[in-house]
C-alpha cells in the first residue's frame, strides 16, 4: 500500500470542514455588512423583482433577514470547527445524542445552501449556455449573456451553492467518522451485504438512471412541439408569444440539451460510462475517469435540486389536471432520480480503500 496515497486519501474530510468553516465566517460577515446598510443584499428588496415570486428568500430585507445570515455563519463556524475535533483519534461510534447534535445542523446547512436558497436561475444559465456558445460566432442571440444570466443575486446564489457543497463534503466527513466508518470511503464492515454493494446498486441504480432519462425526454418532445407550433399542453397564444418573443427555438435548443444530458444520464449505468466507446476519438477504449462522470453528475444533481424546489413551491397541487402534464413539476423526480443514478454509479465502481484495505478482492 502507498503510504503517500493512504495520506493523501484521508485528508479531505479536514481540509473540506475546514473550508465550510472558513465559508460560515466569510459570509456570516457579509451578512453583518448588509445588517449595518452595506450595499448589495442579494435577496428579496435586492433581488430582480420578477424573480421574487420563486425565491425562497424573495420577501427578505436587509434589515430582518441580514442579521440571521450574520448569526448563521457564526454558528456554521463553530459547528465546522467542533466538527474538527477527534480526527487524530481511531474513528469511534457517537452516542445518538452526540449523532443529532452534530449532524443534524450540518445536514441541514447544506440542504439550506444547495437546494433551497438558490432557484431556477443557475439551471436557467447553465443551460443557455451552449445555445450562445453556438450563436457565438453568428452573432445570436443578440444579447449579453453574462449580463443576463449572472446579475449580482444569481452570483451569489453560486457562492451560496458552493458554500452548500463544503457543507455536504463536512457532513458526510462527521457521518462516517460517527459512524465509526472509514473517513475516505465510507466502509464499515468487509461483510456487508446492505444496499451500497456494487451488485445491489448496479439493481437500483438502473431504475433511477432511466427515470433520469425519461423526465428531460419528456421535456423535450413538449418545447420542441413548441418550436413547431403544435400547441402541447400550451395555448396557441402562448405559442405566439414564444415565436415572436424567439423563446421558442431557445427553448427548443434547451431542450436539446436536456435530452442530451438524459442520453449521457445513461452512463452511469451503461458500459460506456467507464470504458470510452468506439464513437469517442482518441479516447475510445480507455477507462473513464471515474471523477468525470461522478463530478457532472453530482453538479447537475446540485443545480435541478434547487430548481425543483422552486417546483414544488410554485405548482398548484391542488389541480392535478394542471400539474400532471407540467414539465417543471416533475424537475424534483428528475432531481432526486440524476442523484440516486450518481450514488450508484459511485458504489459499483467504488474501488479498494488505500486507507482502510475494505473492498480488495
Amino acid at each position: 500500500m502507498n503510504t503517500t496515497q493512504v495520506a493523501k486519501s484521508a485528508r479531505w474530510p479536514r481540509r473540506v470542514t475546514w473550508g465550510a468553516a472558513a465559508w460560515s465566517l466569510a459570509y456570516g460577515g457579509l451578512g453583518l455588512f448588509w445588517a449595518y446598510g452595506g450595499a448589495g443584499f442579494p435577496f428579496g428588496e435586492g433581488d430582480v423583482p420578477d424573480a421574487r415570486a420563486e425565491s425562497f428568500l424573495g420577501a427578505a430585507t436587509a434589515a430582518g433577514t441580514a442579521p440571521v445570515i450574520a448569526g448563521l455563519g457564526l454558528a456554521g463556524a463553530l459547528l465546522a470547527v467542533a466538527l474538527t475535533r477527534g480526527w487524530s483519534g481511531p474513528a469511534r461510534r457517537w452516542s445518538g445524542a452526540a449523532r443529532i447534535a452534530m449532524l443534524a445542523p450540518a445536514w441541514a446547512m447544506a440542504f439550506l445552501l444547495v437546494v433551497l436558497v438558490p432557484d431556477a436561475r443557475i439551471m436557467t444559465a447553465v443551460g443557455y449556455a451552449p445555445i450562445f456558445l453556438v450563436g457565438l460566432p453568428f452573432g445570436w442571440p443578440d444579447a449579453d449573456y453574462f449580463e443576463l444570466a449572472f446579475p449580482w443575486p444569481v452570483v451569489n446564489m453560486l457562492i451560496c451553492l458552493a458554500g452548500g457543497l463544503l457543507w455536504a463534503g463536512a457532513a458526510l466527513a462527521a457521518t462516517r467518522r460517527g459512524a465509526g466508518a472509514c473517513q475516505s470511503c465510507g466502509r464499515a464492515d468487509v461483510h456487508a451485504t446492505h444496499w451500497s454493494t456494487p451488485a445491489s446498486a448496479a439493481r437500483w441504480g438502473r431504475w433511477a438512471a432511466y427515470t433520469a432519462f425519461a423526465v428531460p425526454l419528456f421535456y423535450s418532445v413538449v418545447r420542441w412541439a413548441w418550436a413547431l407550433k403544435i400547441p402541447l399542453l400550451f395555448s396557441e397564444e402562448g405559442i405566439r408569444w414564444l415565436h415572436e418573443t424567439g423563446m421558442a427555438w431557445a427553448g427548443a435548443g434547451l431542450a436539446t440539451f436536456g435530452a442530451v444530458g438524459g442520453v449521457l444520464t445513461l452512463g452511469l449505468v451503461r458500459p460506456w460510462g467507464e470504458i470510452w466507446p468506439r464513437w469517442v476519438p482518441v479516447l475510445a477504449g480507455r477507462p473513464v475517469p471515474r471523477k468525470l462522470p461522478l463530478g457532472a453528475a453530482a453538479a447537475v444533481t446540485a443545480i435541478l435540486a434547487s430548481a425543483g424546489a422552486v417546483a414544488i413551491r410554485v405548482t398548484d397541487w391542488t389541480d392535478p389536471a394542471s400539474w400532471l402534464v407540467s414539465p417543471m413539476a416533475y424537475w424534483p423526480i428528475w432531481a432526486a432520480a440524476l442523484g440516486l443514478a450518481t450514488l450508484a454509479y459511485y458504489y459499483r465502481t467504488r474501488p479498494a480503500c488505500l486507507r482502510c484495505g475494505l473492498g480488495a478482492r
